[in-house]
Formats: C-alpha cells, sequence, structure tokens
C-alpha cells in the first residue's frame, strides 16, 4: 500500500465569512461522507485534521531564523486541512476526493516518501 497526503486548498474565508451557519454544516456533513466513503471503499485513513485560518500561521522564510506572521505566501488559496490515507488504488482515492471538490475546495493528493526510499 502506498500513503498518500490528501491537501485540502480552498479559501478559508469563505468557510467564515460568506457561508451561512447551514452552508457550513452541509459541507461539513460532505466531508464526513467523504471520509465513510474511503473507509468503505479499502483506503484506510491514518490522520487528519482541519487547520485553523492562516491568519494564525507563522512563518520562516528559507535560510531565515526571523519568525514573521501569516502563511508563507500571499495568496487567496490556502490550504485548510489533510487527510493521510493509505490505499492502493490512487484512481479510486481520487474519485473519492470529487466529493470535497463538490464543496467547493481544491484538492492536491501527494505520496509520502517512504523512509526506505531515503539515502543512508
Amino acid at each position: 500500500m502506498s500513503e498518500y497526503m490528501v491537501i485540502i486548498v480552498g479559501d478559508a474565508d469563505r468557510w467564515w465569512t460568506s457561508m451561512s451557519l447551514k452552508e457550513r454544516k452541509d459541507a461539513y456533513a460532505e466531508y464526513a461522507r467523504f471520509g465513510r466513503e474511503l473507509e468503505s471503499r479499502g483506503h484506510k485513513i491514518k490522520g487528519g485534521a482541519e487547520l485553523h485560518h492562516s491568519a494564525e500561521a507563522k512563518s520562516i522564510r528559507p535560510g531565515s531564523t526571523v519568525v514573521t506572521d501569516g502563511p508563507f505566501t500571499e495568496t487567496a488559496e490556502q490550504v485548510g486541512g489533510f487527510y493521510l490515507v493509505e490505499s492502493d488504488d490512487l484512481d479510486d482515492l481520487l474519485e473519492c476526493c470529487t466529493i470535497i471538490t463538490g464543496v467547493g475546495d481544491g484538492i492536491e493528493v501527494r505520496r509520502t516518501v517512504d523512509p526506505a526510499e531515503r539515502p543512508s
């Protein structure tokens, strides 16, 4: 089995400023459905979390020791959360991810590096 990080990318402000309470509840229900769908199709959720707003982020630039407030990049889209999923079927995992894209968030799926693949 391979391990993948399903990265949720979107406009975090939309969730807290322009979506009604009902819209947020409906969207969270779709995320719950995504988790159930993964499990029912044989994918294993190994971890994950929703992240607080990017305004709470702290960043340290490459080669620097200075900590600054805010996300590393200035962009409308930010990482809002992630799932760590173990799967034998990337195509099916991607199909399941369309549940989240239906809510309006983007998805990036990346395979994690197996420690055995690292040079010694």
